[in-house]
């Protein structure tokens, strides 16, 4: 008779085997653009270069009335790298009970007043939900969105109820850092398109792309913190490295980068990037 020592042994080997069997199934697996995804990711953005002129193929520009409701549009926009001037670093808190669990987004700022707008996220499947954990197993490919700012922003500032979003002017250190930037982001962008990559809850996310791209222009201007990991606490991290402005320390310039509530005020009838920045227009509807 086979003992119940015997019998744990080979129940412990058949586990095991079996185990090794679905981990090397699971790492086999490789990333695709093409699968079945959410409308508001269906396409992949990609960039053509003409000397200092870069033109965007699908960019986002979603009227967003309810996270649900909305009207579908792309578009085509053309930037000149030369005339990029600012970064605006955008922080999206997912819910008040979960403080450590954020969004983070860059817009870029042009001489004449326009705006585009990268989400860095996960690139949904239909009838696929997102979980953090799931995030870590190969669940899931990166997309960078791009799109306006009414877009990107506006949906979360807009129409998420749960949501506080908080956008801050980024302090770029270094001449033609701002273009350097843009350049870093499109060259992702591209090589996405043709070379998928899984995300990655703990190494591939919204917030550690944002921190190689501004390490790779600026080596060392961000150093590991828990704020990588988890960015809903990374605002002291910022403050503290000189990475955002500084309005009068970190609890003021919490409150001053709050545009959830004037978000919602907007009409449409004013550019929405003007809209959430405009102190006048902030005094007026107060």
């Amino acid at each position: 008779m086979v003992s119940i020592v015997e019998l744990a042994i080979v129940i412990f080997l058949v586990f095991s085997i079996a185990s090794l069997l679905v981990l090397r199934r699971h790492f086999a697996m490789s990333p695709s653009n093409e699968r079945s995804w959410v409308n508001d990711n269906e396409r992949l953005a990609t960039v053509e270069m003409e000397g200092d002129m870069a033109i965007f193929r699908n960019v986002r520009d979603f009227n967003w009335r309810t996270t649900r409701d909305h009207d579908e549009k792309w578009i085509d926009k053309k930037v000149d790298l030369s005339q990029v001037k600012k970064i605006w670093f955008v922080l999206e808190y997912f819910s008040p009970d979960r403080k450590e669990m954020a969004h983070t987004i860059l817009s870029y700022e042009f001489e004449d007043g326009s705006r585009l707008a990268c989400s860095i996220e996960v690139r949904k499947k239909k009838g696929v939900s997102y979980h953090p954990l799931r995030g870590i197993f190969r669940s899931y490919e990166l997309i960078y969105v791009w799109g306006t700012e009414r877009d990107i922003i506006g949906v979360r500032s807009r129409c998420r109820a749960k949501s506080k979003t908080h956008l801050f002017e980024a302090i770029v250190l270094g001449p033609g850092n701002e273009r350097r930037m843009l350049e870093s982001y499109i060259s992702r962008t591209n090589k996405l398109a043709s070379d998928p990559e899984w995300y990655n809850t703990l190494t591939n996310t919204c917030t550690t792309n944002i921190v190689d791209h501004v390490n790779e222009v600026y080596p060392g201007r961000v150093p590991w913190a828990i704020g990588v990991m988890m960015p809903g606490l990374s605002p002291k991290m910022l403050l503290r490295n000189n990475l955002v402005k500084n309005n009068g320390g970190l609890h003021k310039t919490m409150i001053s980068s709050i545009i959830d509530e004037i978000s919602t005020e907007w009409d449409s009838s004013v550019d929405f990037g003007d809209w959430i920045r405009s102190g006048d227009t902030r005094i007026q509807h107060e």
